[in-house]
Parts: C-alpha cells; structure tokens; sequence
C-alpha cells in the first residue's frame, strides 16, 4: 500500500470514528418501557406521608423517594416544569415567571394562549423533543411548553390546557396510551394535575380543603397504579412523580400593596406576587433604586445582577431590571386586589428555594429503578438527565447532572 493510500485510508477511518461518536445514540432495549412523568403541582415533600397519601408512599416504598427536591429561582409553576424536561434553569430557558415582558415578543402569562404557544418564548430543547427525534412517539396530558412546536417539534399527541378537563378523565386517556400496542405506544408520557395548587393557594396547605384535594389525587395516582398492576404494568413502566414547587402559609393581612413599596411614577411593577419585578422608569432609576434596594420590614430588593448567587438568577433580559424577594408567609399585591382578597389564611409560593416550605416531591418506580432507595435531597435541574437516561437520548446542555440520582437505579452503573 502506498504511504498516499495509507494516509487517505486513515483519513476515511478518522472520520467515520468521529461520525460514530457523535451519531444520536440508538435507543437501549430498556427505552422500550415508558416513561410516566406526573406532576402534582404544589405538592410538598412533606405531605408524601402513610396517612395522608397511602398510594403514594406505597409507590415510594416500593421504589425510590428523595427527602425533597429543590425549586429552581422563581419557585413558580412555569418556570420549575420546564426546568423538570429541559435540565436548563428558568435563567437560562428563557422562562424567569409566570408572567414576563420580551423587547421583541411583548407580554407573557400563562393564561395567553397565543403567548404559550409561540416557541420563540422557550428555549432549550424538553424531553419530549430528543424522543420525537430519536423516533420514540411522546403523548402530553397537559405540560408546560407541549403547546408550542419547539425547534419545530411537538409531543406527537398533545392537549391545549383546561381546568375542565376532570382528574379521572386525565388518568384514562395515559392509561389508553399505555394500553395500545408497542409499535403506537407512547414512550414518554406526562401527566399534570394543578387542582392541589389552586386549592392550597385559596384556602392554605393546611386547610382541610387542601388535605382532601391531596388524598383524590393520590387516590387518581393509586387508581393508575392498581389498574397498571391488573394489567401486569406496573413493573414495566417507569414512572415519575414530582411537583415543581412545594408551598407555604399566607396568614390573613401579611400582604404589602405595591404602591407602598415604591412610586409608580418612578418603577413600574412587571410582577407581583412572591418574587417581585420592576422596571425604573427611563430617569428615574436612581429614584428607584433609592426606594427599592435593600431591606425592608418584609421583603428585600436587589439589582437583577446582584441577586444571591445561588439562585442562578439575573442574567436573562427578561429579568426585570430591580427583584424583590418576599419573606416567607408575605405577598405583594396591588392595593384594589389586597381589598378582593378574603380574610383567611391562604398559600403561596415563589419564596427562596432553599426553605423547607419550598420542596418539591420526587418519587420514582418501576424497572429501572431500586427498591426501598431514599435520596437526600437534591435540585430539580436533575430530573432531565435521568428522563434522558431512562429513555436512552443523548442529553440536550443543560445544567443537571445523573450524579445525585444514581444511587436510585436498579443499574447505575
């Protein structure tokens, strides 16, 4: 062989090697099981207890559980969920609240339709979009971001939110997917529930109307389960069971107006709530600055890119330009909704993500997974890689790791 030969065959060898290693990877035999993904959203780590949610601690107990599992900053709906499918912190997905303004975009809030469904508001790549590409098809009963053509792709069979649609009817349409033949069958499904949060929120966590909402859910999640065991599913599905926030207590009148906090003259509020946003009118920033920063009798206030370091948080330009941060059991509201509001306890969320109020459940079971395995707690970025993992995807950046999860598999190797 000439040393021309040599070196062109070499050539060719060195390239298919790199077209190898960067190639999408095949899916393992175990991407065959489905994935269940359910959310319960406001559910507290600390509720996951024999007495109040028996059908959850029994899947606990048969598999794995963390002692809670940490909020991404805002500890808010949307910002967390997507978190849970693309690993990226709300700071860097582009989703930093509920409710933002985009200098080219304009408005956002969960409730605008056309806002959710427009992809330019999410970045990252979610879970269901690697499995699309991998040829896996993916069903959403209701998730954050499933409503938008993200990189041009959604969940092959998705739903446009409604409150309407009742918890049991939700749970036959996953049990239906999972009841079809292999070659149509969902590998990673989702499920959401928010009936607990908007319960808690009106009449507090610790209210009895929360307590009772809590028990229907874990017994919808006991009736999928059951139902999955008579089929002879249960251990050949892996499911997934987490909440993006938890949530705390708001005693009646711990509320401060945002006409006291600064003059809407000078900042005009972008967000209220828990984790509260102001932009400085154009002049009047250090007057804003002057009233705003700090610490105050409730709340604190800083410039976005000098918040605490470790909430990841201030460098998306959706941050608004000053955010406060509301002390745990306060929220901020505009003075004509501080007079709607009734006079009783309520909930709220959205405090710092390290206050024990604030964790979220994490519980796992099926094939995949080890028996009886409890997990310190660790941070919600990390459900992605595992979700990837499970269905043997290659990981979209993202800022998780499988680290803290792996004592959780049955092979972790």
């Amino acid at each position: 062989m000439s040393r021309s030969i040599a070196a062109a065959f070499a050539a060719l060898l060195a390239c298919l090697l790199v077209a190898c290693s960067t190639a999408t990877p095949r899916p393992s035999p175990a991407a065959r099981v489905p994935v269940v993904l359910i959310s319960v959203d406001g559910f507290r780590a600390d509720d996951l207890t024999p007495e109040r949610t028996p059908h959850l601690y029994r899947l606990a107990r048969a598999g794995v559980r963390a002692q809670g599992m940490t909020p991404s900053y805002p500890s808010l709906t949307f910002p967390n969920h997507y978190t849970l499918v693309t690993g990226l912190r709300p700071d860097r997905h582009g989703l930093v609240q509920n409710t933002m303004r985009d200098p080219q975009l304009g408005r956002f809030s969960l409730h605008d339709r056309e806002a959710v469904a427009n992809a330019a508001w999410w970045g990252g790549e979610p879970i269901w979009v690697a499995a699309e590409k991998a040829g896996m098809p993916t069903a959403t009963m209701f998730w954050p971001g499933s409503e938008a053509k993200i990189g041009g792709v959604q969940p092959q069979r998705w739903y446009e939110f409604s409150y309407d649609v009742p918890i049991d009817v939700r749970v036959d349409r996953v049990l239906g997917w999972l009841a079809e033949p292999e070659a149509t069958r969902p590998r990673l499904v989702t499920l959401y529930f928010e009936q607990l949060d908007k319960t808690a929120h009106e009449f507090g966590p610790d209210s009895h109307e929360a307590h009772a909402m809590l028990a229907r859910l874990d017994r919808a999640i006991g009736r999928l389960a059951d139902t999955l065991r008579a089929r002879g599913q249960l251990d050949a599905v892996n499911l997934v069971i987490v909440s993006d926030h938890g949530m705390a207590a708001v005693p009646p009148g711990q509320v401060v107006a945002l006409e006291d906090m600064v003059s809407f003259e000078d900042a005009e509020p972008v967000t209220d709530g828990q984790s509260v946003g102001f932009a400085p009118r154009p002049g009047r920033e250090a007057a804003a600055e002057r009233r705003l920063l700090g610490r105050h009798a409730h709340y604190q206030c800083w410039r976005k890119h000098e918040l605490p370091a470790r909430w990841h948080y201030g460098r998306h330009p959706r941050v608004p330009a000053i955010v406060c941060q509301m002390d745990e059991g306060w929220d901020a509201k505009p003075r004509e909704a501080i007079a709607r509001r009734p006079n009783r306890t309520r909930g709220s969320h959205g405090y710092d993500p390290a206050l024990p109020s604030m964790r979220a459940l994490f519980v796992a079971h099926g094939p995949a997974f080890r028996r009886g395995a409890v997990l310190p707690a660790f941070d919600n970025v990390h459900v992605y890689p595992l979700l990837a993992r499970l269905l043997g995807v290659r990981e979209a950046p993202n800022d998780g790791s499988i680290a803290p999860l792996l004592p959780a598999l049955a092979d972790n190797g």
